[in-house]
C-alpha cells in the first residue's frame, strides 16, 4: 500500500512544476492558491571508491569493480506547501558500513504544509529536542546515520514566544522500521518576548521541556542463574528466567538557555526510565545525564567551559539492536573535533553505557596589533582541554556479600552522583596560534597532548599516549593563486607508532585546486602475520573541479584505517586504496 502511495505522490511531485508555471497568474492577477509560486530545487551527490587490492595496507577484496554512495534530493516548495524526498543508491556501497546499509530506493519522502502559527509534515522528518539527550533524529551520511522517523510532526506557535512540537512515527533503520512506535512532545518558550527587562537588556532566556516515549512489544529475554534449590548430589539447580520488558520506555527533558550580548549559559536534564537492552546487558537502570555549559565572547577573547555526567542513557527504538543504528538520542561528546589530519587519528567516542564524566574548556585571545605578542599584524592564540573519565560504580553483592556475577535482569551496579571512576577515557590539551608574518605568509601551528583509552572506547588494545605537532604555512602567490602547506608529527611508543604527514595544496580560484599528501607510519601489521610491522606510505593527490554550482574531485592513493568520528558517533573505515570521485552538484 505505501508503495503504491509513494509511486502516486511522486508523479504528483514530478508534475507539479509545469502547473505551478502555467497556473501562477490567472487573468493578470496573482494566484494566490495553494499550489501558486512553487520552486523546484535539490542536490545530487555520488562518492565513488574504484578499488584496488594492496595487501600492504590490508585492504581486502572487493567482488565489485566499483563501490558508490549516491544520493539524489529533490524539493518543490512554496509559502503554503513542500513535497521531498531522497533517491539514495548504495548497492555496492563504499566499505565500512553496516551490511544493513546496503539497498536502493526512496528511503525519505515526505509532504510538509504551512501555515501562520502551524506546521504540519507527514511521511519522513527529522527533529531535535533541545541538545538532543533524549530525542535525536537526524542524517549522517559519511557516518552512515539516518534515523528518521516515519509518521507525522506538528509544530505549533500559537502566540510569540511559544512553540509546541508533536512528533509520532516509526523510526529508520537502514531500508527498514523498526516496529516500535516512538512519539513525544517539545515546548519551548523564550521568556524574553513576555518579559520587558529582559528585553530592554537585550537578554533572551529560553526554557523548554520535553517527553518522549517509545513502546515496544515484549520479547524472550531469559537470564540463566541459580534457584536455590539442590539436586541429589547437593549441586545448585539452573533455571531459565524470563526477564518482564517494559512495554514502554520513557524520558523526560528540561532546560534553560540564557543568552546576552556576551554570555550564553545552558543547563540540562534528561533522564530515562529503566530500559533493558542489549547495550546495558539487560539491567534495570533508570537513565541520567546532566549537561551545563557557560561561554563568554568579545571582540578578540572568548571562553567556554563544560561539564556533562551522564549514565546508562542508551536510548534506542529497539532494544536488541547493535552498532550505530535505531538510537532515539544522542549525546555530544565534550571534545574538539580537529581539521588537522594526525590530531583527529584518535577521535572520541560518546561512552553511554554505563556513562561518563566529560568537562571542556577553551580559551582564544587575539593580540592586537604593534603589542609585544601581536607584531605588526596581530597574533591569535586558542588552548583547549578536555578530560572524560568513567563514572564511580560499586558492584552488586548478594546476601552473602559475594558480588553478583551474572547483572542480567538486576539493578546492574550502584554508583553516586559526583564520584569520578578510576580509569581515564580519554583527555586532549592542544594550543594552537595564528600568525600572519607578512602581507602574503601566514603561519599556523599546534601542539597536543592527547590520551586515548582504547580498550573502553574500541573494546579492547593499550591506552595510546600521543603527542603531535602541526605546522600550516599559507603563501599568497598572487591576488588569486594561493599555496598552503602541512607538516604533521604523530610521536606514540603505542599503536602503530610514530606517523609524519605532509601535504600541498595548490588552489587556482575560481576552478582548480591541486592537492599531493603522505602518512608515513612505522609500524602497520602484516595481514598474515600480525606480529611482524612494516613502515608504510599513504599517498593521495587530487585536483578538485568547481564550476557554478557543480563540484567534482578526482584522487587517487592509499587511505589507513581509522574511526570517523562526528559528535561522539563513529564509525570504522578500513584501509582503501584506488580511484576516488566525489561529484556534487545543487540547483
Amino acid at each position: 500500500m505505501f508503495k503504491r502511495l509513494l509511486q502516486i505522490l511522486l508523479i504528483v511531485f514530478v508534475s507539479l512544476p509545469v502547473n505551478a508555471q502555467t497556473d501562477s497568474i490567472i487573468n493578470g492577477k496573482k494566484d494566490e492558491s495553494l499550489l501558486s509560486g512553487l520552486k523546484f530545487s535539490g542536490s545530487i551527490q555520488s562518492d565513488v571508491l574504484i578499488p584496488e587490492k594492496d595487501r600492504k595496507i590490508r585492504t581486502g577484496e572487493h567482488s565489485n569493480w566499483a563501490l558508490s554512495n549516491t544520493y539524489a534530493d529533490l524539493r518543490l516548495a512554496n509559502r503554503h506547501i513542500e513535497i521531498g524526498g531522497r533517491f539514495q543508491f548504495t548497492e555496492h556501497p563504499l566499505p565500512g558500513y553496516e551490511k544493513e546499509f546496503k539497498g536502493w530506493g526512496v528511503p525519505y519522502f515526505y509532504v510538509k504544509g504551512h501555515l501562520k502559527r502551524a506546521e504540519l509534515t507527514l511521511c519522513d522528518f527529522y527533529e531535535q529536542f533541545g541538545s538532543g539527550l533524549i530525542l535525536r533524529c537526524y542524517e549522517e551520511r559519511e557516518l552512515g546515520v539516518d534515523n528518521a522517523l516515519r509518521g507525522g510532526r506538528l509544530i505549533l506557535r500559537p502566540i510569540e514566544g511559544l512553540q509546541v512540537k508533536l512528533i509520532g512515527g516509526k523510526q529508520r533503520r537502514y531500508w527498514h522500521h523498526n516496529k516500535s512506535f516512538v512519539y513525544g512532545g517539545d515546548i519551548e518558550m523564550e521568556l524574553s518576548h513576555w518579559i520587558k527587562p529582559l528585553r530592554n537588556r537585550n537578554t533572551i532566556l529560553t526554557i523548554g521541556l520535553s517527553g518522549v516515549s517509545k513502546h515496544e512489544s515484549d520479547e524472550d529475554i531469559l537470564s540463566i542463574r541459580p534457584t536455590g534449590e539442590k539436586d541429589a548430589y547437593d549441586a545448585d539447580i539452573i533455571g531459565a528466567y524470563k526477564l518482564h520488558l517494559p512495554k514502554n520506555t520513557g524520558g523526560f527533558d528540561i532546560r534553560a538557555d540564557l543568552q546576552t550580548s556576551r554570555w550564553h549559559f545552558l543547563a540540562e536534564y534528561a533522564q530515562k526510565s529503566h530500559d533493558p537492552s542489549f547495550d546495558n546487558g539487560y539491567t534495570y537502570r533508570h537513565g541520567k545525564t546532566l549537561l551545563l555549559s557557560a561561554s563568554y565572547s568579545r571582540k578578540g577573547l572568548s571562553a567556554l567551559l563544560q561539564a556533562k555526567r551522564s549514565e546508562d542513557m542508551n536510548f534506542r527504538s529497539r532494544r536488541s539492536q547493535t552498532g550505530n543504528s535505531s538510537f532515539i538520542n544522542n549525546l555530544p561528546a565534550f571534545t574538539m573535533e580537529h581539521t588537522y589530519f594526525l590530531a583527529s587519528s584518535y577521535p572520541y567516542a560518546t561512552q553511554n553505557v554505563p556513562g561518563e564524566w566529560a568537562f571542556q574548556g577553551s580559551l582564544s585571545y587575539n593580540f592586537i596589533r604593534h603589542t609585544l605578542l601581536g607584531g605588526k599584524y596581530g597574533t591569535l592564540i586558542r588552548i583547549n582541554a578536555s578530560h572524560t573519565c568513567g563514572i564511580k560504580t560499586n558492584p552488586l553483592c548478594d546476601m552473602n556479600g559475594e558480588p553478583i556475577t551474572d547483572l542480567k535482569g538486576t539493578k546492574g551496579y550502584n554508583t553516586s552522583f559526583w564520584k569520578w571512576g578510576t580509569h581515564s577515557y580519554y583527555h586532549d590539551i592542544n594550543i594552537q596560534f595564528e600568525k600572519k608574518i607578512s602581507k602574503n605568509f601566514k603561519l599556523n601551528g599546534m601542539f597536543m597532548n592527547q590520551l586515548y583509552n582504547t580498550s573502553v572506547i574500541e573494546g579492547e588494545g593499550e591506552t595510546v599516549h600521543a603527542n603531535i605537532f602541526v605546522l600550516e604555512g599559507n603563501f599568497s602567490i598572487s591576488r588569486k593563486v594561493k599555496l598552503r602547506c602541512e607538516t604533521q608529527y604523530l610521536r606514540t611508543k603505542q599503536d602503530e607508532g610514530d606517523r609524519l604527514y605532509g601535504l600541498i595544496e595548490l588552489s587556482l580560484p575560481p576552478h582548480f585546486m591541486f592537492t599531493l599528501s603522505d602518512e608515513w607510519c612505522k609500524r602497520v601489521s602484516e595481514a598474515k602475520n600480525p606480529d611482524l610491522t612494516h613502515a608504510v606510505h599513504y599517498y593521495m593527490a587530487s585536483i578538485a573541479y568547481t564550476h557554478a554550482s557543480h563540484s567534482l574531485i578526482v584522487g587517487y592513493g592509499r587511505t589507513a584505517d581509522g574511526y570517523n568520528c562526528t559528535g561522539g558517533v563513529c564509525r570504522w573505515q578500513p584501509a582503501q586504496k584506488g580511484l576516488q570521485l566525489s561529484y556534487t552538484f545543487t540547483f
